[in-house]
């Protein structure tokens, strides 16, 4: 049967009634000579309980009774010599952190403690040497966007070749539908495959012939500074800047060029 806990409903059904005598239970069940709230009972003593009197109701003394849960059993006494180990073990860990504190361990040697300059001496081999190599991120980037867009091609022309064979042998059986498409679209694959083959072939070949052509260079025009035309020596003639003079008027100063007129 179920254990459940006394309600207040049924302490006062004990208290009333003298269940002992009426109803004697077995050496098993709990006991119901001090009844308490929250003690527990069983299922089958609340049916007999109910039975034996009128005054409560089986509801009536059901109504806020919760399963009973035997509280845990109380832990045992620790023995003198657990304690005595504890308080030595506690001890010598204190003193193990005391030594630490105060002969603290050598740090472990790290990579950037052994070469300190590492980052700066791969960042000096790795850097451009001409102004060529400079612009290697976009050339890769627009060689990627060009690989990928050729495949997303690839994909879309072999993906419609299916498409439109397995449409057009909608009257076949599926094996024949299947071989058709199937065949179709690595047909197709090769094709373009041999296509693009071809075309970075020719591009090869275009640019192999672009830098076999000798470079020619010439010289379009030369002069020598400081020449005329006539090939005469000219000679910079130096220019004097005006002198300026200051002109007092309504003791306001300005600065007049020499030989200008003047405002009086």
């Amino acid at each position: 049967m179920v254990l459940l806990t006394m309600t207040q409903s049924i302490v006062d059904c004990l208290a009333r009634i003298d269940y002992q005598a009426m109803n004697p239970d077995e050496s098993s069940d709990p006991s119901l000579v001090n009844p308490v709230i929250g003690n527990p009972i069983l299922h089958s003593q609340i049916l007999r309980l109910s039975k034996s009197q009128k005054a409560f109701r089986l509801e009536e003394l059901l109504r806020g009774s919760q399963i009973y849960v035997t509280p845990p059993a109380p832990k045992p006494a620790k023995s003198p010599e657990y304690i005595a180990l504890m308080a030595k073990l506690r001890r010598d860990e204190d003193a193990r952190a005391y030594q630490r504190m105060i002969n603290p361990p050598i740090p472990l040697e790290t990579f950037k403690d052994r070469f300190p300059n590492s980052a700066r001496s791969f960042a000096a081999a790795n850097k451009p040497t001409s102004d060529a190599d400079i612009g290697d991120d976009d050339v890769t980037y627009n060689e990627i966007h060009r690989q990928v867009m050729l495949l997303i091609n690839f994909l879309v022309s072999i993906a419609g070749v299916a498409a439109t064979l397995w449409i057009l042998g909608r009257w076949w059986s599926l094996p024949a539908r299947l071989l058709l498409t199937m065949g179709g679209s690595i047909l197709v694959a090769i094709a373009e495959v041999a296509v693009y083959g071809g075309y970075v072939w020719r591009m090869g070949e275009a640019k192999r012939k672009e830098d076999i052509r000798p470079e020619r260079k010439e010289v379009v025009q030369t002069w020598i500074v400081g020449k005329d035309k006539d090939g005469k020596d000219e000679q910079d003639e130096a220019v004097l800047l005006p002198e300026k003079i200051h002109v007092t008027d309504s003791q306001l100063k300005k600065r007049v060029a020499k030989g200008a007129d003047v405002d009086s």
